[in-house]
């Protein structure tokens, strides 16, 4: 197990490993790429190696969870990554939130494509689309919702894609389903900790009672008023790990001779980030990066 606050966090699970030759040996047979990351963290949800496995084909990236996400600082990443050249999105799997304005920049961005298609006498060949991003990202809904079915065989966890699989889509496009991918060192301990809250790394490989702490740090710094509204807080203490003890003791997570449960509170404190029940958080703007 690794502390969050390592640098340089070395981590390549086999099962990544394998995603990443899923994609490589794929990618001839789609016309372009999906990327989904976090509207959470829409950088540090951006997989660095993506761009390379998927060459010269056109990519649209799409910003997932959108409904859990600050509307404001979303408009702020989609003008900023528009003006540095990205084909970019914001959408909402669960409440279909952009969805149909996300199949239309699709068939806009491929225009030349289905005209090709339409000249060759192929007008019914659908567009083939690969989709890729890190973990918890949100793909199963998308491919569900996309579908207009629960029954698209997708699978949250890496790695567990066996054979190529497409799933059909009522709007002349298919989708090739991806696992789930990060990257093999993750040099950045703020990265490594932003994935781990919004849970694209596993709550088994990060501690996270450290990672609560980080959560509290951070949310006190850009949304006091809704940490302190959701769990009925006066005063918000100086540091994490302290606004992290007075939400357990408001809450009653306690154990014996007073101390409190810093599993429990851990649990219930990411869970409720995770699910948008504190409020519309966004984690990162562009401003962080200097973008």
């Amino acid at each position: 197990m690794n502390s969050p606050g390592n640098s340089n966090i070395g981590w390549y699970p086999g099962h990544m490993a394998k995603a990443k030759r899923y994609i490589l040996e794929n990618m001839a047979l789609v016309d372009m790429v999906i990327e989904m990351r976090d509207c959470r963290i829409p950088l540090s949800s951006k997989n660095p190696g993506i761009q390379k496995l998927i060459s010269e084909k056109p990519r649209l990236v799409v910003l997932n969870k959108a409904a859990l996400a600050d509307r404001i600082v979303t408009d702020n990443w989609l003008e900023v990554l528009k003006a540095k050249g990205e084909n970019v999105a914001a959408v909402d799997c669960k409440s279909l939130y952009g969805l149909s304005s996300l199949i239309s920049m699709i068939k806009e961005m491929m225009s030349e494509k289905l005209d090709y298609f339409k000249r060759k006498g192929m007008e019914g060949r659908n567009l083939r689309v690969m989709v890729v991003g890190v973990t918890n990202v949100g793909k199963s809904t998308f491919f569900n919702v996309m579908s207009r079915t629960k029954k698209a065989k997708t699978e949250n966890r890496p790695g567990l894609t066996r054979t190529t699989q497409w799933i059909k889509t009522p709007y002349g496009i298919e989708l090739l389903d991806t696992p789930g991918l990060l990257w093999e060192k993750i040099e950045k301990s703020d990265t490594a900790q932003k994935l781990a809250m919004t849970g694209a790394i596993r709550d088994e490989v990060l501690n996270t009672i450290d990672i609560s702490y980080e959560l509290c740090a951070l949310l006190k710094k850009r949304y006091p008023e809704m940490l302190m509204s959701r769990f009925k807080l006066d005063t918000l203490a100086d540091k994490g790990y302290e606004i992290f003890e007075q939400i357990a003791r408001k809450r009653g997570f306690l154990v014996g001779g007073g101390e409190i449960d810093e599993d429990r509170c851990a649990s219930v404190l990411l869970e409720e980030f995770r699910s948008g029940k504190i409020g519309r958080i966004t984690l990162e703007t562009p401003d962080d990066f200097k973008l």
